[in-house]
């Protein structure tokens, strides 16, 4: 049956052209144009992973994966803490994915713009969407838009190299900061702002970040959250390394941990395990050791319960922030469906930074695409995007912001292994032949659009490592779209 499909394939002239083009164009061995082709959009851990799990699944599939950015791997790169280089080890994978034959990367290519999903529908047998959640979640209060409040998306952006956060330069000569929400990336940025200038030097972290955190004045950071201790949204991973934190020591409310000790026996062991450590890190009197590191202690932070924001206060030339309004509320219920209520009390707190971590979310990149605008995700049903067939969903985009990149990769797999149930019941039309890239990179070229390949990240990747090691560092990364792209054309 193969063969006869490949004989018509041979004997249409347009087809012919195809296969000749495939041979002169691509950079790899290339395929029949009889192979599935599968086009993904976003190159982070959820576009990988899906992209491994095709490729491992079936043998015959194609897959290609665009990227707005020269640069691949999206939040590894880009929402990572440069001190938690192991999470970064992903990386390796992502690369023995990209460089499989029947797998090949496309950067600098901005779907949405340069092509249209409808377009890409008609060159590929199936669309994936893992482009994630690069939008931010309003705090929804007066005073949000002051000079020195920023989102943790940003500010993470800042210090990891995202292009587009380059020119952040936050205020950091003030001695308070308020964090907002009490996720991993809330503990992620308050650690960074804390954390010993000797120990970043050593890290990934951008060379303007690095200099503005060495003249930094921030000296205290409370990271605040609606409901209480049983609550927190962070992994004990996390909260070790804040209470481990060289030249720091813990400020919390006693009265803030009231009732925990009794609630612990019911709830599951990593809750448990985490709220000891809080209990301890709060109320217990410390060893001697301890005691003494304490006392040395130049910086401090903690967290504060059950408060939520109301507005932002501005300094009395009303161009910056002075301080923020905070609800004091009281829970209703128990466990993690408990509800934060408003008690009616405000109080005050001064500050000159205020960084707002209470979660990414995903944007519309193209009209034809259905989108839930409140949950802000692509409505779908095991990655399935619905009433769109041929459309498929993974990561964030699926789910929502949530979770560690295990969590992503199991979702991704799912998505995959939908698409491949597809593929195998025939719900997939695969009966056409399918042009994939070769179309696509026809119409990007008379747009102007030069994509990125995979080799060519590589010449970007060498001169970042080269760069680090010149300053002792793994690597220093290139911070401009163009610098980028002058790499990697020479």
């Amino acid at each position: 049956m193969i063969g006869h499909k490949l004989l018509k394939l041979w004997s249409s002239g347009r087809s012919r052209w195809r296969l000749h083009e495939g041979i002169t164009r691509c950079g790899k061995a290339c395929y029949s144009s009889c192979n599935p082709k599968v086009c993904i959009v976003g190159s982070g851990p959820a576009g990988f992973y899906t992209a491994q799990h095709i490729i491992k699944a079936r043998q015959d599939v194609e897959v290609d994966i665009y990227e707005r950015l020269p640069v691949p791997f999206g939040l590894v790169r880009f929402g990572v803490a440069p001190d938690h280089p192991e999470v970064k080890n992903v990386i390796n994978t992502f690369t023995q994915t990209a460089k499989h034959s029947r797998c090949s990367f496309y950067g600098n290519v901005n779907v949405g713009k340069d092509v249209s999903i409808d377009e890409l529908q008609q060159a590929y047998h199936a669309v994936v969407l893992s482009y994630g959640a690069e939008g931010n979640r309003s705090i929804g209060v007066p005073g949000e838009d002051l000079a020195g409040v920023y989102s943790a998306k940003d500010f993470v952006g800042w210090y990891n190299g995202l292009p587009n956060c380059r020119e952040l330069s936050p205020d950091l000569s003030c001695e308070t900061a308020v964090i907002l929400g009490q996720g991993n990336v809330a503990l992620d940025v308050a650690r960074i702002l804390l954390s010993p200038i000797d120990s970043l030097k050593k890290t990934d972290i951008t060379q303007p970040a690095l200099e503005a955190l060495a003249q930094s004045q921030v000296r205290r950071v409370l990271i605040v959250g609606r409901r209480g201790p049983m609550q927190i949204a962070c992994t004990i991973k996390e909260l070790r390394e804040m209470v481990n934190l060289p030249g720091t020591r813990p400020e919390m409310v006693a009265t803030d941990f009231e009732g925990v000790a009794e609630a612990l026996k019911d709830v599951p062991r990593p809750r448990k395990r985490l709220t000891e450590l809080m209990l301890k890190t709060a109320l217990e009197k410390p060893g001697d050791k301890e005691q003494e590191r304490r006392n040395k202690a130049s910086r401090i932070w903690g967290f504060r319960f059950f408060r939520s924001p109301i507005e932002v206060l501005a300094d009395p030339n009303h161009n910056k922030i002075a301080g923020i309004r905070l609800a004091v509320n009281k829970l209703e219920g128990s466990g993690e469906g408990a509800q934060a209520v408003l008690t009616g009390e405000e109080e005050d707190v001064p500050c000159g930074l205020v960084v707002s971590s209470i979660g990414y979310k995903s944007l519309s990149i193209d009209p034809s695409v259905p989108f839930d605008s409140r949950k802000a995700i692509v409505p779908n049903i095991m990655g399935r995007v619905q009433q769109a067939a041929g459309l498929y969903c993974s990561g964030w985009l699926k789910t929502g912001p949530t979770g560690v990149i295990a969590t992503t990769m199991n979702n991704s797999f799912d998505t995959a292994r939908s698409l491949m149930e597809d593929m195998d019941s025939g719900t997939l039309d695969l009966s056409a032949a399918k042009p994939g890239s070769q179309s696509i990179s026809a119409l990007l070229e008379k747009r102007g659009v030069k994509p990125v390949t995979f080799s060519d990240w590589e010449k970007i990747d060498n001169v970042e490592m080269m760069r680090g090691e010149a300053s002792g560092k793994p690597r220093e990364k290139l911070l401009k779209v163009e610098e980028m792209l002058q790499v990697a054309r020479t």
